[in-house]
């Protein structure tokens, strides 16, 4: 670019050495603005008849040319870099930097086209040790980074840059920061510029502590090389600690800056990483309330994050922890790991840790640490001011749990017993119900000669709720047997309420001697009392009574409907049909309607009763309905009671893949052949 311009200039050959002269230290001047300053520059070229003028401007520091123009020391390792300015002092008639108002940095040079008649030679004078910059240009040149640069360096990487710039200042054989991050790794040299010392050549060495915040620690350390002894080496540049230790300690607070911020980066990062990690084991946690499956999750989630392995143990009824769960990063040692952890195992739990765990049985809340059967943690899983049992984390690989593991830790053992205790409520919930809806129910049928009951109970739901289908078979005397079906509007306890005091009040009724159609009136009086019109029930009894005398087989049944469906008589001869007549559910309204009505059962003959939920069972818009009811009760004729509602139960459960939609009762009386 200079080379084409000189063609434009009149009187100035491109070929003449004055032309290649300018060129260089033109070139030079470029090189240093674009290795250090980082910015745009500008180049400006001007002739006049007797001086040839260039100005290279940028944007950055200025104290950098004049320091690399420095002479450097006769002994010790030569530059690499820094001749520029040098050529400029020595071929340039004249040049000088400046610093203009707007932030520019200008250095500049003047070359004479006339021949100067120059002075003998002066004797070169010694060099001056003291010729430095001033201590505002050195703290200007260790601690000013264009910004351009800055956005473009990661954080130790401008340490490295930091460091750089020190080791050259002081001409020290190696400057290196170490950092330690307090996660138990130790310290770690995080930068390092220049080559190790060996014992016999290391010099001072000057060690600063970085400013950092607990628990990040650092030191910078500055290395001199020994100072010869050879006398015929006086001349090389003799050690100020003190001038050392001002520089170090003052760009130690720039280093610990970005240190800090690659730190604190970090922290960010495995902070958004933790709480990814226990949102998802909150989700994991929370998706079953079964209580086996609940404590198996805890240890998927630990290992291998927080450990090698992981066990949960949980107190019995008792007050003794159990083995509840355990798992391992490799599978074949879970067998050796189950028979150090399990207290029913030889020999059992090391006494270190036994002491530890029983700790967390009498009220202990904080994490605990072990050696033995290897280092890990003991962890109380403790919710609503009591302890449950307690989580034990063996140690990750290569490493002792930090404090930051311990806190987290904690954190996931807190979550852990919330959802097994949240599992257990669950699991004895559902246990009080089920426990419940098996009291609506005989415990057995009679055994009776001539007489053949089965019965059948399929809950839509297993869980808490408790359904409101009954039914009940209940001896009046040797010759009598109340048989009786019935569903109760809700459920859950109130509806189990409803249902018991329906089956208990006509149960005391009927033995009292009254008749079907007045006890279910009294019924209705007793549940019209509640003046609950959302507890209503639907109910069919029927007395079922063994043949008077002069009949030796069969059964005479009288029939009550109280808004019950009604009953299928199936035939031994195959056919099938519907009796009864509807009359008002019990519950509704304070007089209600009720026919009985009387049916001969004969030997071989089938009555089956039951609820809505078969006729209900829905497939699509299509119910199951009272015409399957009869086919199925059809192809079962001839068979025992069991027989009958088992084929009912099975046609029901394949006319839909859906799951119950209403509890089914089905009762069957039979008359033997």
């Amino acid at each position: 670019m200079l080379q084409d311009a000189f063609h434009e200039i009149d009187g100035l050959d491109p070929a003449d050495e004055l032309a290649d002269t300018t060129v260089l230290l033109a070139s030079e001047l470029c090189e240093n603005a674009v290795l250090h300053a980082g910015t745009e520059l500008e180049v400006a070229l001007t002739v006049d008849p007797d001086h040839i003028n260039v100005a290279v401007t940028d944007r950055g520091a200025g104290p950098l040319e004049m320091h690399l123009a420095q002479p450097r020391p006769r002994y010790g390792r030569a530059a690499t870099h820094g001749r520029g300015l040098e050529l400029v002092q020595r071929l340039a008639a004249t040049w000088g930097t400046r610093h203009e108002s707007d932030g520019r940095h200008v250095i500049w040079f003047s070359l004479a086209r006339t021949p100067v008649t120059l002075p003998p030679p002066a004797p070169l004078e010694p060099i001056d040790p003291e010729r430095v910059w001033s201590a505002a240009e050195q703290a200007r040149w260790l601690l000013h980074v264009p910004p351009g640069l800055v956005d473009r360096l990661e954080p130790f990487e401008l340490v490295a840059e930091l460091v750089r710039r020190l080791r050259e200042l002081l001409d020290a054989e190696s400057v290196a920061v170490e950092v330690d991050e307090g996660d138990g790794a130790g310290p770690q040299e995080v930068a390092r510029d220049g080559a190790g010392i060996t014992a016999a050549r290391r010099g001072p060495v000057v060690e600063v502590p970085l400013p950092t915040t607990q628990p990040l620690r650092g030191v910078l350390r500055v290395a001199h090389r020994a100072r010869p002894d050879d006398p015929l080496q006086d001349t090389a540049e003799a050690v100020d600690p003190g001038k050392t230790r001002d520089l170090a300690e003052l760009i130690a607070y720039r280093v610990a800056m970005a240190v800090e911020s690659h730190w604190l980066r970090a922290v960010d990062q495995r902070r958004r990483a933790w709480m990814t990690y226990l949102a998802e084991t909150s989700e994991l946690l929370g998706q079953s309330l079964d209580v086996d499956l609940a404590v198996a999750v805890v240890p998927q989630v630990v290992v291998p994050r927080l450990g090698q392995w992981c066990a949960v143990h949980l107190l019995d009824d008792s007050g003794r922890l159990q083995l509840a769960a355990i798992t391992h990063a490799d599978e074949n040692a879970l067998p050796e790991l189950r028979a150090v952890l399990d207290p029913d195992e030889l020999p059992g739990i090391p006494a270190e840790l036994r002491t530890l765990l029983s700790d967390v049985t009498r009220g202990n809340t904080a994490p605990a640490r072990f050696a033995v059967p290897a280092e890990g943690l003991v962890v109380p899983l403790r919710t609503r001011g009591r302890a449950i049992g307690a989580l034990v984390v063996g140690r990750p690989a290569g490493r002792a749990h930090t404090p930051e593991d311990v806190v987290l830790a904690g954190d996931i053992a807190r979550r852990a017993a919330l959802a097994i205790h949240n599992a257990q409520s669950a699991a004895a919930h559902v246990a009080v119900s089920q426990a419940l809806q098996q009291a609506l129910l005989p415990r057995a049928l009679p055994v009776v000669l001539g007489l053949d009951f089965a019965a059948e109970y399929l809950p839509a739901s297993y869980g808490s709720d408790v359904g409101g289908d009954f039914y009940d078979v209940f001896t009046v005397d040797p010759t009598r047997w109340l048989v009786s079906i019935g569903d109760v509007c809700g459920k859950g306890a109130r509806a189990a309420a409803r249902t018991g005091l329906v089956r208990d009040v006509l149960r005391v009724l009927v033995r009292d001697g009254r008749t079907l159609t007045s006890a279910i009136e009294m019924l209705n009086a007793v549940m019209m009392e509640a003046a609950d019109p959302l507890q209503f029930c639907t109910l069919a009894a029927a007395m079922v009574h063994k043949p008077r005398r002069g009949r030796s087989h069969g059964l005479d049944v009288e029939l009550v409907l109280a808004g019950h469906l009604q009953p299928v008589v199936v035939r031994a001869d195959g056919t099938a049909e519907l009796i009864g007549t509807f009359g008002t559910a019990v519950g509704l309204v304070p007089t209600v309607a009720l026919e009985c009505t009387t049916h001969r059962i004969e030997p071989g003959d089938t009555l089956l009763v039951y609820t809505d939920g078969v006729t209900e069972r829905r497939r699509g818009r299509e119910q199951f309905g009272a015409e399957r009811l009869l086919d199925a009760a059809h192809e079962a004729a001839g068979g025992t009671a069991a027989q009958v509602v088992a084929a009912v139960r099975e046609k029901v459960e394949r006319f839909s893949p859906d799951p119950l939609g209403d509890d089914i009762a089905l009762l069957a009386v039979r008359a033997a052949p």
